[in-house]
């Protein structure tokens, strides 16, 4: 076994403890109700928001493929720049939303004596921060590449 195998192997057996601990954490409260919450959770996600964001990509690449001149600025292709920002927000959005909604405002406050207040706000300023790195991440790789072009042989 290489080393970096045993990195691997020492990463995998750790995500399985974190995930075995979270898991006895679950089932220590209402065994039916995580369930419940599990499946629900799995079914919502496979039967609506999947077909949801891959029926929106899908229907990027297709505008982008019919219009070659659109899926590229300088050369770059940005589709992923757009991607990236929007599946971390929307994840961020997914975990958080029933603060972020303020639908469990009360049993947020009533377990730690904070208001939900902030929630809507900092998700919207990280989405914020998320497209902007992304943004100036794009803009620097087209001023490489245009840089690039410019000194010849």
């Amino acid at each position: 076994m290489t080393r970096r195998e045993g990195v691997q192997l020492l990463a995998l057996l750790a995500s399985f403890v974190v995930a075995g601990y979270a898991g006895v954490r679950l089932l220590t409260g209402s065994v039916i109700g995580t369930g419940t919450w599990f499946v629900g959770s799995a079914v919502v996600h496979d039967l609506v928001l999947f077909p949801l964001y891959a029926g929106i990509d899908a229907a990027l690449v297709v505008l982008l493929h019919r219009r070659p001149g659109l899926a590229t600025v300088a050369g770059v292709r940005w589709l992923n720049y757009l991607r990236v920002p929007a599946m971390v927000a929307g994840l961020l959005l997914l975990v958080w939303s029933p603060l972020i909604l303020r639908v469990s405002e009360g049993t947020y406050h009533a377990a730690s004596g904070l208001s939900a207040q902030p929630f809507l706000g900092r998700w919207i300023a990280v989405t914020a921060v998320l497209f902007a790195i992304s943004a100036a991440t794009l803009a620097a790789r087209v001023a490489t590449r245009r840089g690039s072009q410019r000194v010849g042989p």
